[in-house]
């Protein structure tokens, strides 16, 4: 008995486990189906779960051996059971054991288990809170903040105090990854303890003054959860938190924007005060589009906003063009709640956009333009079609795009809108089909024009052979014909004609409600109908028999000689109804109705009761009210008040001190830079940017404006908080000629500020240099844009440009006498120190094809190209290359490469790359080849392993990227024989390109091809330098890799090209005005590619 009691407990305790942790009866079949195939027969039941405690006895034995490969490899296989959603809670004594093993690689992994199953075995947790606290003083930051991680997750209130202080050191830590993990721990410690709330805002405190982008994000997480109503703890912060917006981690960006709106709500006056003009003045000068308001009005009280509100309106519009979906939704909800009028109509392109996205992502982005398209219709109306809904949308975002079309209809629209509904009467999905029905009556109330119009169109759908669509249009006639029944008696005559043939329950009821109300409208009709009610009445649904009990009692009263047998047969039919209701309605009418005595005085009223006039429905949309909500909330998706929901707060009638968010502290960091910077011609800008982001820690953060940038930090630790927008339009920012002055890398696109002498002398150096070995021009060029990061094991990402370095030389020297600063100009000129001189790289010679080798191999790559368009090869200028990977963070392994601009020999559709490899350490490098890559959709043919690099030696191979015409960074593993480095290629559109030649008449009849939506065009006024032909040429060749069109005019210059990938034809024209004026024009099917040449474009002729 004691043993098959032991074995039913152990089956159930198997069972159980399985079904919790894989999903139910299916999972648990699927152990079972394990455990029999590796036992016999006779032992089946046992095979249930014989594997998995044999799995776990062999991880057992192997965390308790000596060996700690074992170890490492037994954590392994257990984080990955937990990645499955496996039980592996079973090995949390064995597991434990390990957490002060030495091995930083077994305690990450550890650690890992650690956070998973900690709350879950609270008192073999608590056993080590000892080691913890070691680790907490650990040199390695990843085994601090996991430490802290650990600690946070054990939910025994007695540890409180140990968490309390743990908390607070973290906070003090010089590494933002530990601080960040602090902020986190800061939310589950309220949760377990809400008492410890005064200490935890003093820890938030000190942590919203952290400068790192890596902390910002966490801390306001933090701050939303303890203590949102704490106003006052942003006021210092609220500059900088606008100024760090663009480079906090996407996430972050999300809840530091929500915060921000419902501060900026108890801060500044509303901007859409009536009777007062919106004056500006300066900063205007932002938005170019509303530099062309009218200012017509009649100036009474001009409306002056407040700098910090136009600080955050400033700040966050350049996320308008994220990748992620929350942050546009976030800027645009900001937008909608806090900006001018006139301006709001910024987000509307970013949120169309996002119907491209996946369904979840349309369905809450749709709510919200349903919401705003009800009071701002002129902001969707021009993407009108973008609405209009495609047989694969599911019937939820169908309904929303219905919705919304209904709200932007108008007298200009309507007939469009109108032609458009009644495709979609005549879908097969039923709920689509009445929805469009009743938006086919919300737009006859709305547009008086179009009212009989659509009563026409309804009538017509009451012989469709869907009852869905009878019955819906029956409904939606009886609300329209109560706005005017005088004008429509024939159509209740013909709804009562087809009555018969309707079978849906409320249609039935709508017609008889609609022959009662009016039966004075059809008094012959009426009375017949009736009749026949009086036959089924029995076998109706209840709606029915509550109408023809209705129908009655007003006929009674109109025309009593005719009905007055059928209407007490019918009640006497009613009087014994199974259904309450009907009983109960049945008794009423009869009292009401009926004079007799106990009747009293009621009777009297019973006309002026069943025949009062009633007011017409007001068909209005189901979002109308739902603006009480903040936007992109769970309260405003789901129309009800959410747990957790924060309303915002009305606009204060009067603006608080704006004082408040003065920052004192800065001012005695500029007056320390001011003897030093002053003696220096660059102090201004010196100033500017090390006012703000100056970090006791070693983290310096150059930025420009509002806009991205690209973040480097000495400590290798808050690497992470690099830019995170990069769909912010700074994706594509392009590969400049040798002989243009350089500009920023930084994500903005904005020019550098170097001087004519200074380019000049760079001009030089670059013509004395070109001759020089490939060896001397990889350590001399170090040129870097945006484009391209590389990253080490920890995560570090360096990006840097000649403007930036030359700006940080000047710096670096102006700082060189105070003691303070003498160290941060030192490692910066250790990295940087190749960007002295820079120049313009030799084209590495490939050894392995001679030159008239290559050319007929590259004739027959592409001899399937048709020949009035054949693909050329013609590389423009000499070729740019841009560091791969640094040799500090590839343990003195360096890769730079460049884009021959020639067809790939081995796949025509890839795009050829040429890595030159550089061995910069004193040690030979072995076994360099490239690791795994993502995403997975890119392909790439690898280059042949480079067995052995001795020191200071470099090495030229190639290899080809098909990244898909797409900018999209191809992202790989470059290894050596005993690490692994992570780096990164986002190429420019330019070098997606390949020239075609074609004639004059050729291109035209391709040109004409390509009209409309295949068509885009700028207009721009060119700097002095590209006025002339020879220059412009030279200019766009450089900027993308396209063929020049001979033409006979001096004013117009074409140039063709083909992607590489799908070999789609790219068409420019330039066409020069007057002035320095010039219209570029490009023609091809990929609007995408189009959109970013072109801007690239413009960038390159309109910069000096």
């Amino acid at each position: 008995m004691l043993r098959v009691h032991t074995f039913l407990k152990m089956l159930n305790m198997s069972t159980n486990a399985s079904y919790n942790d894989q999903g139910g009866a299916e999972a648990a079949v699927e152990v079972c189906t394990e455990g029999t195939s590796t036992t016999s027969g006779t032992g089946a039941g046992f095979g249930l779960f014989s594997t998995d405690f044999k799995k776990n006895d062999e991880l057992k034995e192997m965390l308790e051996s000596n060996k700690e490969s074992l170890k490492l490899e037994a954590m392994k296989r257990i984080i990955g059971l937990i990645a499955k959603g496996k039980n592996a809670s079973e090995l949390f004594p064995a597991v434990v054991k390990n957490v002060a093993n030495k091995n930083i690689e077994l305690k990450k992994l550890v650690y890992v288990y650690l956070v998973r199953y900690a709350e879950e075995q609270q008192d073999l947790a608590l056993l080590s809170i000892s080691t913890f606290q070691r680790a907490l003083k650990d040199p390695n930051q990843l085994i601090r903040a996991s430490a802290l991680r650990v600690l946070s997750s054990i939910r025994v209130p007695i540890i409180v105090p140990i968490m309390m202080l743990a908390i607070k050191e973290s906070a003090s830590d010089m590494s933002p990854y530990v601080r960040k993990t602090s902020a986190h721990a800061i939310q589950k410690l309220y949760s377990l303890d809400p008492e410890q709330r005064e200490h935890l805002i003093e820890v938030i405190e000190k942590l919203l003054k952290d400068k790192s982008t890596l902390v910002a994000g966490s801390v306001v997480m933090a701050f939303e959860e303890v203590c949102p109503d704490r106003i006052d703890l942003i006021h210092k912060n609220y500059r900088k938190l606008c100024n760090l917006l663009v480079d906090v981690e996407e996430w972050g960006q999300v809840v530091i924007i929500s915060m921000l709106t419902r501060y900026a709500r108890t801060q500044f006056t509303s901007p859409w005060q009536e009777g007062v003009s919106f004056d500006e003045n300066n900063e205007k000068a932002f938005y170019d589009s509303d530099s062309e308001e009218k200012r017509d009005e009649t100036e009474t009280k001009p409306y002056m906003m407040d700098p910090d509100h136009r600080l955050l309106l400033r700040n966050t519009k350049p996320l308008l063009q994220s990748r992620n979906t929350a942050v546009v939704m976030a800027v645009a909800q900001l937008y909608w709640h806090l900006a001018p009028t006139h301006e709001v109509s910024a987000v509307t392109k970013s949120l169309v956009r996002l119907l491209r996205s996946h369904r979840e992502v349309q369905y809450v982005v749709l709510q919200n333009i349903a919401t705003m398209s009800i009071q701002r219709k002129g902001m969707f109306e021009p993407y009108m079609k973008s609405f209009y809904v495609r047989s694969t949308d599911p019937t939820h975002i169908k309904t929303l795009k219905l919705e919304i079309l209904t709200n932007l209809a108008n007298e200009a629209n309507i007939s469009t809108i109108l032609r458009e509904f009644q495709t979609y009467v005549k879908s097969q999905d039923k709920a689509f089909a009445a929805a469009t029905i009743q938006a086919i009556g919300r737009c006859a109330t709305n547009i008086s024009e179009v009212t009989d119009t659509c009563l026409n169109g309804l009538v017509l759908l009451l012989s469709n052979r869907d009852e869905t669509v009878v019955a819906e249009s029956v409904v939606v006639i009886k609300k329209l014909l109560q706005t005017q029944p005088t004008q429509h008696s024939e159509i209740i005559k013909h709804m009562a004609k087809l009555f018969d043939k309707i079978t849906v329950a409320m249609a039935r009821a709508s017609i008889l409600w609609l022959i009662g109300e009016y039966c004075e409208r059809v008094p012959k009709i009426a009375p017949d109908v009736l009749r026949k009610m009086a036959k089924s009445f029995t076998s109706e649904e209840d709606i029915v028999k509550l109408q023809i009990v209705n129908l009655a009692a007003k006929l009674y009263l109109t025309n009593s000689k005719q009905t007055k047998l059928l209407t007490q047969y019918i009640l006497n039919l009613g009087k014994y109804d199974q259904n309450y209701d009907i009983r109960d309605r049945t008794r009423f009418i009869r009292q009401l109705i009926v004079p007799n005595e106990k009747s009293g005085a009621l009777s009297k009223y019973a006309r002026r009761i069943l025949l009062a006039p009633k007011p017409a429905p007001l068909l209005q949309s189901a979002f109308k009210d739902r603006d009480r909500y903040q936007l992109g909330t769970l309260s405003h998706s789901l129309n009800l008040k959410a747990s957790g929901y924060q309303e915002l707060s009305d606009w204060p009638a009067v603006a608080p001190d704006q004082s408040v968010r003065n920052v004192e502290v800065i001012e005695p960091q500029v007056n320390e830079w001011v003897p030093t910077v002053g003696k220096s011609k660059p102090a201004k800008s010196a100033k500017s940017e090390d006012k703000f982001y100056s970090d006791s820690e070693g983290e310096q953060v150059d930025r420009k404006g509002s806009k991205n940038s690209s973040s480097s930090s000495n400590d290798s630790s808050s690497s992470s908080s690099s830019s995170s927008s990069e769909g912010s339009g700074s994706e594509e920012s392009d590969e400049e000629t040798s002989d243009e002055s350089p500009k920023s890398s930084s994500q903005s696109g904005e020019g550098s500020s170097e001087s004519e002498t200074d380019q000049k002398k760079e001009k030089n150096k670059k013509n004395t240099d070109s001759k020089a070995k490939s060896k001397a021009v990889n350590s001399e060029s170090e040129e870097n844009n945006n484009m391209v990061s590389s990253s080490s094991e920890d995560g570090s990402s360096s990006s840097s440009s000649d403007s930036d370095s030359d700006t940080e030389q000047k710096k670096s020297s102006s700082r060189s006498k105070p003691k303070v600063h003498e160290r941060p100009p030192k490692e910066v000129s250790l990295l940087d120190l190749d960007d002295v001189a820079p120049s313009a790289p030799t084209t590495p010679k490939a050894s392995a094809y001679s030159p008239s080798l290559l050319s007929d191999l590259e004739g027959l790559s592409l001899s399937s190209v048709s020949s009035p368009m054949q693909v050329t090869v013609q590389p423009f200028g000499p070729v740019k290359s841009h560091e791969l990977l640094h040799h500090m963070s590839g343990k003195g392994l360096s890769a730079r490469y460049h884009f021959p601009r020639q067809p790939f020999l081995y796949q025509p559709s890839m795009v050829q790359l040429q890595i030159t490899l550089t061995n910069a350490s004193d040690q030979p490098l072995e076994g360099i080849h490239l690791g795994e890559h993502s995403p997975a959709s890119l392909t790439l043919h690898r280059f042949s392993p480079v067995e052995r690099l001795e020191p200071q030696a470099s090495v030229t191979v190639s290899m080809g990227i098909d990244f898909n015409d797409s900018t999209q960074a191809a992202n790989f593993q470059l290894c050596t024989k005993e690490a692994e480095f992570s780096v990164s290629i986002q190429p420019a559109v330019g070098e997606l390109l390949l020239p075609t030649s074609l004639s004059q008449a050729d291109f035209e009849k391709e040109q004409g091809k390509l009209l409309g939506m295949n068509e885009t065009s700028a207009t721009i006024t060119m700097a002095e330098g590209h006025c002339s032909s020879a220059v412009l040429n030279k200019q766009v060749r450089s900027m993308a890799n396209l063929g020049e069109v001979i033409t006979g005019h001096n004013n117009t210059h074409r140039f063709a090209g083909r992607t590489v990938s799908s070999g789609a034809l790219v068409l420019v024209t330039v066409e020069k005005r007057e002035a320095a004026d010039a219209t570029i024009t490009v023609n091809t099917d990929k609007s995408v590619m189009a959109s970013m040449l072109l801007r690239d474009l413009k960038q390159a002729l309109a910069s000096a």
